[in-house]
């Protein structure tokens, strides 16, 4: 007969035990099957609800985690090698971009015993063959000059240097054409940004995707990397400044824009939320209850 102390002192470790896979499973993020816990990029989303209504089930749900902390969500396509959304907390910010941030890949898309901290390029460019089937890879934007690699968490929308260099990664990319890119797409990127600066007094919640597209960047005689019809946006900001003028204040809590990914009629417009919705569903493989915020933005305060 095992002595009583003996018996809590084995159940005692085993608690710390199942404790300890427990910790260790909810912190290492990565390719997650839900963002319902903080380490899995809850946070990023408003009311921790990511977008809904999306019907395929091969979309990877990644938690973009950067030095062992989580930064944003993202929706990714692993077979046409794009992301469908990013969804992220916008931080104040002076707009600028920084340029000396290495391009970053997702070592869980191609096998999820990697890490789940995003990582580097390797400097050899063989050794992006290991992933480059589940995910872009450098080669692919490579020999493209009318395309520029367009952030959906885009740096200039993040403060803090380690959630800037986070948006670096090939994950949170699409392929822009370069007159939309540097024109409407750029400016629209800093109206949001001074808005939110200026008017929002809480935190705002952004999230940017794309509708697919028959268009597609090819490498090697292959498929590689699809190319977005329609790039569109929404902001989700419940406590603002209530005194604003007018023709600021409409455009809260909530307000969505698209844009033509092309080179002409590619200017971005500015569109109520069930516009954006209404728009998007003719767009995308979607069901009749696409929502892309939880309540349409409204505060359960």
């Amino acid at each position: 007969m095992i002595p009583t102390f003996t018996n809590c002192a084995l159940a005692t470790a085993a608690a710390m035990l199942f404790l300890m896979c427990g910790l260790l499973e909810v912190s290492q993020a990565g390719v997650v099957g839900d963002f319902n816990h903080a380490e899995r990029c809850k946070d990023s989303l408003f009311m921790g609800t990511p977008p809904r209504g999306y019907l395929s089930n091969s979309f990877k749900k990644i938690c973009q985690r950067y030095e062992d902390k989580p930064r944003y969500v993202t929706l990714y396509d692993s077979h046409k090698h794009v992301p469908i959304y990013s969804a992220y907390t916008f931080k104040k910010s002076d707009g600028e971009k920084k340029v000396d941030f290495p391009w970053m890949f997702e070592p869980q898309l191609a096998s999820e015993k990697s890490s789940s901290n995003m990582e580097p390029f390797p400097q050899s460019a063989n050794m992006h063959m290991n992933f480059e089937d589940s995910q872009a890879v450098l080669e692919d934007y490579a020999d493209v000059v009318q395309y520029e690699r367009g952030q959906l968490n885009p740096d200039e929308h993040q403060a803090d240097p380690l959630d800037k260099a986070s948006t670096y990664t090939l994950t949170n990319v699409v392929p822009q054409i370069r007159e939309f890119n540097m024109g409407p797409w750029a400016e629209h990127r800093d109206i949001v940004r001074k808005r939110l600066n200026n008017y929002c007094r809480g935190k705002a919640f952004v999230i940017t995707g794309v509708t697919t597209s028959g268009h597609t960047i090819r490498r090697n005689n292959q498929d590689r990397v699809a190319v977005p019809e329609y790039m569109w946006s929404a902001y989700c900001c419940t406590e603002f400044d209530q005194n604003a003028p007018y023709f600021v204040r409409y455009k809260f809590p909530v307000f969505g824009a698209y844009g033509l990914n092309d080179r002409v009629n590619n200017q971005m417009v500015e569109v109520p939320l069930k516009n954006l919705e209404k728009f998007l569903k003719g767009r995308m493989d979607v069901d009749k209850n696409f929502q892309i915020f939880y309540k349409d933005c409204v505060s359960d305060k």
